[in-house]
């Protein structure tokens, strides 16, 4: 088992330590719920561009689909293409979510529900994102977990507590502020140490990229696609139109043109980071064969690489990027969950919860649901396996309802009620009768959801009672 170097725990410390410094630096702009959820609607396309990107390339990303890589090959980029598609289709429609957000004060999905279709599909709309969320949370801290338990010197459950008590107090204190900002460390931090320096030594110790090719057997190198790599394909890229951590990114942008420009580049790298991870992961495959033996699970692909093959210091480093990896995800997430419970769920259901109330109940449950986040991934396995089923109902239920809500003007409350309950009715009963026809409950549920949205509203529909529609 690996023991961490006194000079590779001191650059874990000093990440740590910046990191929160930058969240104790940005808590004066704090003075209402506006800069706590949306950073005051400030951030250029450069801030957006590095936030959106160090979001994306989270655990599930690089761990997740390294491992991936490593017990099946280069199949793993099917899973990180769609959602690459799926967000430059998002980027294209950033910037009119801007411009709404902006014109009608609306700062995140359920606001955007209640505004055209009112508080009931508002609340509905507002229980399945907190629920994904939270589940988003909890995968990136089990990520934490597997890297901790790589690296070794520190217990699974202590590394965990630690990776999630940093990340709480930052976001704590300063919101978006601190979550994005934050981010443009670990974006700088994950593409020069994990993105650059890292995949360069490891295809330099295999002998070069061609005898890398050579040395891998010829199954890893076939996209051999199974029903369900397609259910996840079709998960992912619905998952981006109504990912609320991206909608909450074009909601913060300074204008209509920082969010599309920013949404565009970041995803751009985003791309060339899919590519780089599938050469790190397929060098492990080649230079430690032995890694599922050796630590259980092929997900210690990337951080066994780490481990075996930097120098003392640039190792310390580049854990910490691995961190910052899950940090920049997991942030993210929670700040999203405690928006949707404190502004979406108990603000709308409250007549008397002013600015400074919503604040002080913001921070408060920036706790709770970290925390909580945090015991329900480390010791509650049954309700953690629970929420991760959370993102394909999610996919199915808002993907269509929130372009309807968007852009569609003969979209109704009864159409978009009906949708919504069709999607997740629709994929949570496909997957309780075992998927037939080895059709992924996702697409089940999409397909579900978006003739019953259609249907029903064209059949509702009537001008004199037709939704407000943001126009702009």
């Amino acid at each position: 088992m690996y023991k961490i170097a006194v000079m590779d725990g001191a650059m874990i410390a000093l990440y740590f330590v910046v990191v929160l410094y930058i969240g104790f630096h940005f808590k004066e702009k704090i003075s209402g719920t506006t800069d706590y959820y949306l950073a005051n609607r400030s951030l250029g396309f450069l801030v957006i561009m590095a936030t959106v990107s160090a979001s994306i390339i989270g655990g599930a990303s690089l761990i997740g689909r390294g491992g991936i890589v490593y017990s099946d090959g280069v199949v793993g980029i099917l899973l990180a293409v769609p959602y690459l598609i799926g967000m430059y289709v998002f980027s294209l429609i950033s910037g009119r979510i801007q411009s709404v957000g902006k014109k009608f004060n609306i700062g995140s999905i359920p606001d955007l529900m209640r505004f055209r279709f009112g508080p009931k599909i508002a609340l509905m709309t507002a229980a399945l994102v907190a629920f994904t969320m939270m589940a988003t949370v909890g995968s990136q801290i089990t990520a934490t977990a597997t890297i901790l338990k790589t690296l070794g010197g520190i217990s699974y459950e202590a590394g965990a507590w630690i990776g999630v008590s940093v990340f709480v107090t930052y976001t704590f204190f300063s919101g978006l502020y601190g979550v994005v900002y934050t981010d443009v460390v670990q974006f700088l931090v994950l593409i020069v140490f994990v993105y650059m320096i890292l995949p360069f030594i490891c295809v330099s110790k295999v002998g070069g990229v061609t005898q890398l090719f050579h040395s891998i057997p010829d199954h890893m190198l076939q996209f051999n696609i199974s029903p369900k790599i397609i259910g996840w394909i079709f998960t992912n890229l619905l998952f981006t139109l109504a990912g609320a951590e991206m909608w909450q990114r074009a909601f913060a942008a300074k204008s209509p043109q920082d969010a599309k420009k920013g949404m565009l580049l970041g995803n751009t790298i985003y791309g060339f980071t899919i590519i780089i991870s599938v050469f790190i992961s397929l060098c492990a495959v080649v230079l430690l064969p032995d890694i599922i033996e050796k630590y259980g699970t092929a997900d210690a692909a990337v951080p066994a690489m780490v481990i075996h093959y930097l120098p003392v210091g640039i190792t310390g480093i580049t854990i910490a990027a691995l961190m910052a990896v899950l940090m920049s995800t997991a942030d993210t997430y929670l700040l999203i969950s405690v928006q949707t419970i404190v502004s979406d769920i108990i603000k709308a259901l409250s007549k008397n919860l002013d600015d400074k109330k919503e604040l002080f109940l913001s921070r408060i449950f920036t706790i709770l649901l970290g925390f909580g986040a945090l015991i329900i991934a480390l010791y509650i396995r049954q309700a953690y396996a629970a929420l991760m089923f959370s993102w394909t109902f999610y996919a199915a239920s808002l993907g269509f309802p929130a372009l309807a809500a968007l852009y569609w003007k003969k979209a109704t409350k009864i159409g978009v009620a009906a949708g919504i309950i069709a999607g997740f009715v629709g994929s949570t009963c496909w997957r309780l009768i075992g998927s037939p026809l080895h059709l992924s409950p996702s697409i089940a549920g999409s397909v579900a959801c978006g003739i019953v949205i259609l249907a029903v509203s064209l059949i509702t529909y009537k001008e004199e009672t037709r939704t407000p529609f943001p126009e702009i």
